[in-house]
């Protein structure tokens, strides 16, 4: 394999794909890219057997062929280049000869037959949105997947799509994050799936805010999105997911309506003082008041108070402080609206001007 390229046209497709290269590997192959060219095309694909993202480009090839070198290496050459660099690189069945101006690197490599791809999805559904809204439902709901959860079905973000519906809900079983948007597609029933939390922070790193399209394609085991020269595929959770419907509280009578930001900040006071292991913070709810109390082990105590809209019965209830602020920060609603029943049961926030979104947080014992 021969062939000639510009710096940048090198570097662009690599920062794409190396994401999906963890940095300790249990098969070495797995910390290369395998490079493929054909006469007029140039393709780069990096795995780590549960994500896989590919780029490619057209461009003239000197000698057509197949090559695994080492992507952090590589990627570390590119950008150590001038600006405009021409970057010459030849491969045999052993070692890959990177030249550039007076720079010359010889990197060693594997063959490309011992490069593992992620089996041919056969997609029983497909649709098309526009990038910037399946971006924006997913930086909207993933925060609140779980890490590492033994119940593996909760490490990853829900997707759910029905006629004209998507659906993304993530949970980690303290808390919930519900988005859904409307989409031009017609499905004659709901198809649900479970992608894994890398793979989901991989696409949403990808997506960009713009509004041409981004193809998604379901198969039974896979999930691939194609955006123009990049393609990204991702294995699914196996699991059932828990039924986000129960969880949404629907009955809740005492409605606390405040500026976002005002509380966001309020809370980010009060946390201050907050036990660093539980970030434990009391809610008490007046006549058009709420006060922020939080205490640590060292007796020492924070009350901040708030004005708010709120009529209902005086209440009290404690929350992981974190978590409140976690769903504050991700909007950029002027007004926050949390509803609750009584002291013991989850509490919902939604943003009147942002109605596609709920979030749930359940209440701690204090």
């Amino acid at each position: 394999m021969k062939f000639q390229i510009l710096k940048e046209d090198l570097l662009d497709p690599l920062q794409h794909v190396i994401g999906a290269i963890e940095k300790r590997q249990t098969m070495p192959v797995l910390s290369n890219v395998l490079i493929r060219t054909t006469a007029d095309s140039l393709s780069l694909t990096a795995t780590d057997l549960e994500i896989e993202l590919l780029s490619q480009r057209s461009m003239a090839i000197d000698e057509p062929g197949e090559a695994t070198l080492p992507a952090r290496k590589l990627l570390d050459i590119c950008k150590a280049l001038p600006a405009e660099s021409k970057i010459d690189i030849n491969t045999d069945t052993e070692k890959a000869i990177v030249k550039s101006g007076r720079s010359r690197f010889s990197l060693a490599t594997l063959p490309a037959t011992d490069f593992p791809s992620l089996e041919e999805i056969n997609p029983h559904s497909e649709f098309e949105l526009p990038q910037k809204m399946l971006k924006s439902i997913i930086d909207k709901t993933s925060f609140a997947m779980a890490q590492q959860d033994v119940r593996y079905y909760l490490n990853g973000l829900m997707l759910e799509v029905s006629s004209k519906i998507l659906r993304a809900v993530a949970t980690d079983g303290h808390r919930l994050a519900y988005c859904e948007k409307e989409i031009d597609c017609e499905l004659s029933d709901i198809k649900q799936v479970i992608l894994p939390r890398k793979g989901i922070l991989e696409l949403s790193r990808m997506l960009k805010d713009t509004e041409d399209n981004v193809k998604i394609l379901l198969g039974s085991n896979h999930l691939r999105a194609e955006l123009g020269d990049l393609r990204f595929t991702s294995k699914l959770i196996d699991g059932r997911f828990p039924d986000y419907s129960r969880v949404i509280p629907s009955d809740g009578h005492c409605v606390m309506t405040a500026d976002r930001e005002v509380l966001r900040q309020a809370l980010i006071r009060a946390s201050i003082l907050s036990n660093e292991k539980y970030r434990g913070i009391r809610l008490i709810l007046e006549d058009n008041l709420v006060r922020l109390q939080a205490q640590n082990p060292d007796q020492e105590e924070a009350d901040v108070e708030l004005e708010v809209d709120y009529k209902s019965d005086n209440l009290e209830i404690g929350f992981n402080v974190n978590y409140m602020i976690d769903v504050l920060s991700i909007s950029n609603s002027n007004t926050v609206q949390i509803t609750l029943r009584d002291s013991n049961s989850s509490c919902l926030l939604t943003f009147p001007d942002q109605k596609d979104c709920k979030y749930v947080v359940m209440p701690m014992r204090l």
